[in-house]
C-alpha cells in the first residue's frame, strides 16, 4: 500500500489529485470545529466534558461517529455524513419496492444520475429534520442530559433558524465537497470524507484508554506504567483485528461462468471463460448501521416516556454494555445480514443475465439450477459473513470486559469496517490508475 502511495506522489497527475484531496479533506476537518451561529462554545466544552465521562451522549454516537465529533461541538458541518448515508439507504431498498425507481436503475448513466439527484434532494429533507431536531434538543437543555449550561446566546425564533439553516446549508456543502474528491480527487469522495471523519477521532480515543488506568503524580496529563500497558495492548490487538478485517474483507467465492459461441452477424463471439464474485462479506457494513439505528428506536422510548415499567426495563437491560443487548444486536446483525443481501444481489436476475448471453455455470443447467445454485452459495457464505459482522461489532464490548476500556476502544465495530473498506478501495483505485500510466505489471 505505501508503495503504491509512493509511485502514486512520483506521477505529476495522480500527485495533483492526492493534493487536492487532501485540501478538500482539511476544509472539511475545519468545517466540523467551527461552531454554527449563536452557539456558546465555552458551554459546549464544559457539557462535551462532563458527557465524555459518563453515556449521555451514546444516543447519538451513530451521528457522531460519521461527525467526526462535529455534532457535539454543535459546528457547522455537526451532521457529518450521516444524512447522506440514510438517504443513500433508503433510495437503495426503494429501488427493490418502487418499479419507477428499479427501471431507473437498469438505465445505465442516466438512471444512476437520475437516482442521485433524487438521493441529494432526500439529503437537504432528511438534514433540516436533523438539524432541526438537535438544535431543539441544545435549546431545551437536553442535548446534555444533566449539563445545566446554555448551549446558545438567545433562544428567539430568528437565531434558531439561522442555525438549522447553517447546518443543512454545511450538509449541502459536505456532498458538494465530496463531489469534487470523486471528479477530481482520488477515490470516492463519500467515502473517502468518512474515513477522515473516523480516523480523526483515533488518537483521542487511544489517549482516553491510556489515562483511564490513573496518571502520573504530580501530572495528570501523563498516563502511568499500567496506561501504558493497555494502550500498547490495545494497539497489538488493533492490529491483529485490521489485519483479520482486511484479511475477510478481501475473502470472495469465485463462481466461474462460461460462454458459448455464437454468431453475430458475420463474426463469432463468445467461448471465453470468466467468474461471479461473490464476497463472504457480501452486506458489507449496512447490517451493523441497521442494527445500531434499530436499538436507538427503545432508547428514544425509555428517553421520551421515562417512569413507567417497560422504560426501567430497557434502560436496565437495552443500554450498551448489558449482555441483553449485545444478545440482541448480535442476532440483529445476522438477520439485516440475510435481508440486505437478498435485496442487493438476485440470483433470478443474474441467472437471466447469464442465460440472455449464453453463459452458463459448468456441471449447472440454465434457468431455475442456476438460481437454486447461487441462491445455495450465497445463503451458504452469507452464514460465515453475519457471524464475522457480529463478532466485529462486538470488539467494543470485549475490550471493555478485558481491558476496561468502556466504549472508547476505536478497533472495532462499525469505525474499523469502514475503514478498511476505503483504504482497501482507496488502494485499488490509485493502482489501477497507476497500471494505465506504467504497464510493467501486465508484463510480469
Amino acid at each position: 500500500m505505501l508503495s503504491a502511495f509512493a509511485n502514486a506522489l512520483r506521477t505529476p497527475d495522480l500527485r495533483r489529485k492526492i493534493l487536492f484531496t487532501l485540501m478538500i479533506l482539511a476544509i472539511f476537518r475545519l468545517g466540523s470545529v467551527i461552531p454554527a451561529p449563536n452557539v456558546n462554545i465555552q458551554a459546549v466544552n464544559v457539557c462535551r466534558v462532563q458527557a465524555s465521562s459518563g453515556d449521555s451522549a451514546g444516543l447519538y454516537s451513530m451521528i457522531q461517529l460519521f461527525s467526526g465529533g462535529a455534532l457535539l461541538q454543535l459546528a457547522i458541518f455537526a451532521l457529518g455524513i450521516m444524512p447522506y448515508i440514510t438517504a443513500s439507504i433508503i433510495l437503495q431498498l426503494l429501488t427493490v419496492v418502487i418499479p419507477r425507481l428499479e427501471a431507473l436503475k437498469k438505465e445505465g448513466a442516466s438512471g444512476t444520475a437520475k437516482i442521485t439527484q433524487y438521493t441529494r434532494y432526500l439529503t437537504i429533507v432528511l438534514a433540516v429534520l436533523n438539524s432541526t431536531a438537535f438544535v431543539t434538543l441544545a435549546v431545551n437543555g437536553q442535548l446534555f442530559p444533566g449539563c445545566n449550561e446554555e448551549l446558545v446566546y438567545s433562544k428567539g425564533l430568528f437565531p434558531i433558524i439561522t442555525m438549522i439553516l447553517t447546518m443543512t446549508a454545511g450538509t449541502g456543502v459536505i456532498m458538494w465537497l465530496g463531489e469534487l474528491i470523486t471528479d477530481r480527487g482520488v477515490g470516492n469522495g463519500m467515502s473517502v470524507m468518512i474515513f477522515t471523519q473516523i480516523a480523526a477521532q483515533f488518537p483521542a480515543s487511544l489517549w482516553a484508554i491510556a489515562l483511564s488506568r490513573g496518571t502520573m503524580p504530580g501530572n495528570d496529563n501523563m498516563p502511568n506504567a499500567q496506561g501504558w500497558l493497555i494502550f500498547a495492548m490495545t494497539l497489538v490487538i488493533g492490529l491483529a483485528v485490521m489485519a483479520a478485517v482486511v484479511y475477510m474483507e478481501q475473502a470472495q467465492r469465485r463462481i466461474p461462468v462460461q460462454y458459448a459461441k455464437r454468431m453475430v452477424g458475420r463474426k463469432l463471439m463468445g467461448g471465453t471463460t470468466t467468474y461471479i464474485p461473490i464476497k463472504v462479506n457480501q452486506a458489507g457494513v449496512i447490517p451493523v448501521i441497521f442494527a445500531s439505528s434499530m436499538l436507538y428506536l427503545p432508547v428514544l422510548y425509555a428517553q421520551f416516556q421515562a417512569g413507567n415499567p417497560v422504560s426501567n426495563w430497557i434502560s436496565t437491560y437495552l443500554t450498551t454494555g448489558s449482555w441483553v443487548y449485545e444478545l440482541v444486536f448480535f442476532l440483529l446483525i445476522i438477520f439485516f445480514a440475510y435481508f440486505y443481501v437478498s435485496i442487493t444481489f438476485d440470483p433470478v436476475e443474474v441467472s437471466d443475465n447469464m442465460k440472455k448471453y449464453g453463459g452458463f455455470i459448468p456441471g449447472v443447467r440454465a434457468g431455475r439450477p442456476t438460481e437454486r445454485y447461487l441462491a445455495h452459495v450465497l445463503s451458504r457464505l452469507t452464514a460465515p459473513g453475519s457471524l464475522y459482522l457480529g463478532i466485529i461489532a462486538l470488539i467494543p464490548a470485549i475490550a471493555f470486559i478485558l481491558l476496561g476500556t468502556h466504549n472508547k476502544f476505536p478497533f472495532g465495530g462499525t469505525s474499523i469496517l469502514i475503514i478498511v473498506g476505503v483504504g482497501l478501495d482507496t488502494v485499488k483505485q490509485i493502482q489501477s490508475q497507476l497500471q494505465q500510466r506504467n504497464y510493467e505489471g501486465f508484463l510480469r
